[in-house]
């Protein structure tokens, strides 16, 4: 699993004082901690920065690239603050993130990205806003993304598709159709672009002492329909516990056991079984309980893992 670290998030209050203070400090431990911890990219996301965009890009890619190696991927709204950073690169290839299916960033995102021999992560949005169903999805990657992309000759290799996760709480019935478009995605063309998700999206809204365990069982679930990227927490060592128990088809433990069950039953195309589940070992059944929200089986509610099970 390729994971792009999360964690450099402008909605938190200690990267806005961290980036307010200019603390280069701040996020070089940041940068040196989630690389350590696995994550091979980067996420930099620092909001649209409509005053200081000319200063701050130029100086988080000096920052961070003075101690780590990694691709460094630009998570702004702001094209001429994406170029400002992608202009003082001097390591890996870098990502941005992102462009969708709107026709002004379709029309410019792209040619930024080649012109800066960049990955461009690409979501499944049009002007309408962001389509629920999968097949919806899946259509504006061939419709609209893959065809821009070969019209200004951008290598399909260096694109990601991201068809964006929705949070269980409120968008619940949605996330099945994800899943579906995840599978759906591996096969529009050959060789297919990468697939990405943003993981944790999933779980906003969510009390954070749920959040985890929504994370790692969705990604057990989409890893069962081949995702291989993924836009995550790498401190989070339950999460990556779940990633190398399904890559390594590690049968040891009981719980890993659930997991391969779940992946496996998700690959193909079959309903997770509670007869795989131990009713007497409480973190077994707390996975199951997570699997019926995220299947849209049992309706979601921020108590769901104190309500009864449902088969």
């Amino acid at each position: 699993m390729y994971i792009i670290g999360e964690n450099i998030h402008i909605i938190s209050d200690k990267v806005k004082e961290a980036l307010k203070e200019r603390d280069a400090k701040f996020f070089q431990a940041q940068a040196v901690k989630q690389v350590e911890a696995g994550a091979q990219a980067l996420d930099l996301n620092l909001g649209p920065r409509k005053k200081d965009w000319e200063e701050v890009f130029p100086w988080m890619v000096e920052t961070v690239e003075a101690v780590v190696d990694v691709p460094l991927s630009f998570d702004s709204t702001n094209i001429l603050g994406i170029e400002a950073g992608l202009k003082k690169i001097t390591k890996a290839q870098p990502i941005i993130n992102s462009t969708s299916a709107e026709p002004e960033r379709l029309e410019k995102v792209p040619l930024l990205a080649k012109q800066y021999n960049a990955r461009l992560i690409a979501l499944t949005m049009g002007s309408s806003g962001i389509p629920v169903g999968a097949d919806e999805r899946v259509n504006i990657a061939i419709e609209a993304l893959i065809p821009r992309m070969l019209e200004i000759d951008y290598p399909i290799s260096d694109l990601i598709i991201d068809p964006l996760v929705l949070t269980v709480s409120g968008c619940q019935e949605y996330c099945p159709h994800l899943i579906e478009a995840v599978r759906t995605l591996q096969v529009i063309w050959d060789p297919p672009p990468s697939i990405s998700v943003g993981l944790s999206n999933v779980s906003n809204a969510v009390p954070v002492e749920n959040r985890p365990l929504i994370n790692r069982v969705y990604g057990a679930m989409l890893m069962g329909v081949g995702l291989q990227m993924m836009i995550a927490n790498p401190l989070d060592e339950d999460l990556k516990t779940v990633i190398r128990i399904i890559e390594e088809r590690d049968t040891s433990t009981a719980v890993g056991r659930l997991y391969l069950s779940l992946h496996d039953h998700i690959a193909a195309m079959e309903e997770p079984q509670i007869d795989d589940v131990d009713m007497d070992d409480p973190e077994q059944v707390a996975i199951w309980k997570t699997v019926q929200i995220l299947l849209n089986k049992v309706i979601y509610a921020d108590s769901y893992l104190q309500q009864a099970t449902m088969a």
